[in-house]
């Protein structure tokens, strides 16, 4: 039996899809968030956080070959007491991967 898999990416500010959306990851006040853009929606992120980013200090860290920036050891802690958190208060939550920005947000509230 064949299986043809197909990946559609799409802009998520605009809905569009995109062969060109890439993914960015934003951190705000220590929370990150990614989001995939195409070349258009990704000027007019840049455009928009240009005063911010000119006046402010970047943070330098170590980097991965994909030009994110590489995760703690602790990270990883935080991670598993967000799951187990968040299992204990009736989220749903895989036991793998990315762990949903809302229930890390919920986390960091109730904490």
């Amino acid at each position: 039996m064949a299986q043809k898999v197909v990946t559609i990416f799409t802009d998520d500010l605009t809905g569009e899809e995109s062969s060109e959306a890439t993914t960015h990851m934003i951190a705000l006040d220590g929370v990150n968030y990614e989001i995939d853009l195409g070349p258009d929606s990704y000027d007019k992120l840049l455009e928009a956080l240009a005063p911010f980013t000119s006046a402010g200090r970047r943070v330098r860290g170590t980097r991965k070959a994909s030009g994110r920036v590489a995760s703690t050891a602790s990270s990883g802690e935080d991670t598993a007491k967000i799951r187990a958190w968040a299992k204990e208060n009736g989220y749903e939550v895989n036991d793998r991967g990315r762990v949903p920005a809302e229930i890390r947000e919920a986390y960091t509230k109730a904490h």
